[in-house]
């Protein structure tokens, strides 16, 4: 059973506590269109949560940015209004809008790690958040803080107020910063995609809170996010924007299981269903890798104390054959990824054998691995961090063939080959990887990979970080690669949905150990464990009704 969270998003509140009105924001000179929000118009009443959908660039952030007085200023408010309980806060002075922030209005953002100061204690941000806005003696204000720690459901709040973001898992710290954002009971809370980066547990449990927390608190939210399954769950009304353009709002059910706009029912086609994509097995393909028995121990000195060792992966076994999918799902620390760069051998196993069409590549010296290395290549989770900013695409593409031999005019026409097979122009190969989207740099990632021309593809989080309808595009493009060149590929994933459609076999793991293998078709349809059935139900949107197919 997926989780009942909002109501039928037929009732709003009767006073709004934020009113936009015809809102516009320019854009900088020679940007692609004039305005980041154009003429954008909607409300959010007292205990109400409207979603603000769209791809990468429609004007959501945009929209949060300005509402919160966070815009730079080459982002001007060129028309409109926006109110906060009846003030206008359009053009407010920078002292009036700390004086908002946190007391009247607060915002979650996406990372985590990125919104806290890795310097301070957990304990110490949120008491900075007091210190700043109210009056309270620092025995009131501690008291304060181990109250809405254990409102937001952190485990040993001592433990947790004096631990640092580091020594937190995404889950907590995300618990955290809700903390600081409700710790003075704000009347409107924005939250910007605070749950894209969790794994569907995780994300379920967030989702929880901030839906148990916000009716306590009688809070009205702004819910930023691109993820119509999370939508479904949450959303009172639903906001979709395209370009800066709000084109469609209403109540939930009348927009998720009626879409009046063709953007919207474009959006929803492209969510990934939780229903496998079957393929018929090549008979007698080739075992390109096989993992058996592999183990992975993080082993910690201390200065003081007795040494510490952390169990990442243990006793993990299976293969993959020329031309087929595997894929491994799990939570956040559920060994997935160690098992990738063990595979890889960005890592060392501790134990147990990779043989990679044969060969063992598990305890290979790194000077024997350079000759493997191209045979096995890597796409990370984060296009922004795996390019070189200084180096353009086709010296990115180039630097790994030639590095084993290929003289720079064979490698500049396979770049130019591989650029058009992940359908981009040839002329991306004279750019540099911020004059792309994130789309567009993970396919310029996967061209880079493919370079190599490798046996076998391993795609870490590849899709996690992108829109639905560019995820779609390269779990397609992803689906075509592999048929065309029959590659054996190796992708991890925390979204079920996803690994619905790309992978022929999948394993699952919990805690360091595979907990089930088989067959999509098997693990999709009667799951064995119970762990797996219960990522399963944890999948946002799970048993809603969309009204197109997603």
């Amino acid at each position: 059973m997926s989780m009942a969270f909002a109501n039928d998003g037929s009732e709003r509140a009767d006073t709004p506590i934020l009113e936009v009105h015809e809102l516009t924001i320019g854009l900088p000179s020679g940007s692609d269109r004039s305005s980041a929000v154009q003429k954008v118009s909607f409300s959010v009443g007292r205990g109400e949560i409207v979603c603000l959908v769209g791809e990468s660039g429609s004007g959501k952030s945009v929209i949060a940015q300005s509402v919160m007085g966070l815009l730079p200023k080459s982002l001007p408010v060129r028309g409109g209004r926006i109110m906060l309980q009846g003030e206008d806060i359009t053009h407010a002075p920078q002292a009036r809008l700390r004086e908002l922030r946190a007391t009247r209005m607060s915002m979650i953002f996406q990372e985590p790690m990125t919104a806290l100061n890795p310097v301070m204690t957990c304990g110490d941000q949120i008491d900075e958040v007091l210190a700043e806005h109210t009056s309270l003696s620092a025995s009131e204000r501690r008291a304060k803080v181990r109250s809405i720690i254990t409102e937001v459901l952190l485990p040993d709040p001592d433990r947790i107020i004096a631990s640092y973001p580091h020594q937190l898992s995404g889950g907590q710290r995300q618990r955290i910063v809700i903390a600081m954002a409700l710790v003075l009971d704000p009347v409107l809370l924005i939250a910007d995609e605070p749950t894209t980066a969790l794994d569907v547990t995780t994300q379920a449990q967030i989702l929880r809170l901030i839906l148990e927390l916000q009716k306590h608190h009688g809070t009205g939210v702004l819910f930023i996010t691109h993820d119509f399954g999370v939508v479904a769950e949450v959303a009172n009304r639903v906001a979709v924007l395209r370009l800066g353009d709000l084109v469609e709002i209403g109540p939930r059910d009348d927009v998720l299981k009626r879409p009046r706009h063709a953007y919207t029912r474009m959006l929803m086609s492209a969510v990934p269903k939780l229903e496998v994509v079957e393929r018929a097995e090549v008979p007698g393909a080739p075992v390109v890798l096989e993992v058996a028995g592999l183990d992975k121990t993080y082993f910690a000195k201390r200065w003081l104390g007795a040494d510490r060792s952390v169990v990442a992966a243990t006793d993990v076994n299976f293969s993959i054959r020329r031309g087929r999918t595997l894929g491994i799902v799990g939570e956040s620390g559920s060994g997935k990824s160690t098992v990738a760069r063990c595979i890889v051998r960005l890592i060392d196993p501790t134990g147990g054998s990779i043989l990679l069409s044969g060969d063992d590549i598990a305890t290979q010296s790194s000077s024997a691995l350079q000759a493997v290395r191209k045979r096995v290549q890597i796409v990370f989770q984060d296009p922004y961090r795996s390019l070189n900013p200084r180096r353009t695409v086709a010296e990115a593409m180039i630097e790994g063939p030639m590095n084993f031999g290929l003289g720079r005019t064979e490698a500049l026409a396979r770049a130019r080959n591989l650029i058009e097979l992940v359908r981009m122009p040839a002329s991306s190969l004279d750019r540099y990887p911020h004059q792309f989207s994130g789309g567009q740099r993970q396919r310029i990632c996967i061209a880079r990979a493919l370079a190599m021309e490798p046996e076998l593809l391993v795609a870490d989080e590849a899709v996690s970080a992108l829109d639905v309808s560019v995820q779609a595009q390269v779990l397609t493009l992803l689906a075509d690669i592999r048929e065309r060149l029959n590659l054996a590929m190796l992708f991890i994933t925390h979204d079920l949905r996803v690994a619905a459609q790309v992978c022929d076999d999948v394993a699952v793991m919990s805690k360091g150990r595979m907990v089930e293998y088989g067959t999509a078709t098997q693990v999709f349809t009667a799951p064995r464990h119970e762990y797996t059935r219960a990522l399963f139900d944890a999948a946002p949107g799970r048993g809603f009704d969309f009204g197109v197919a997603a």
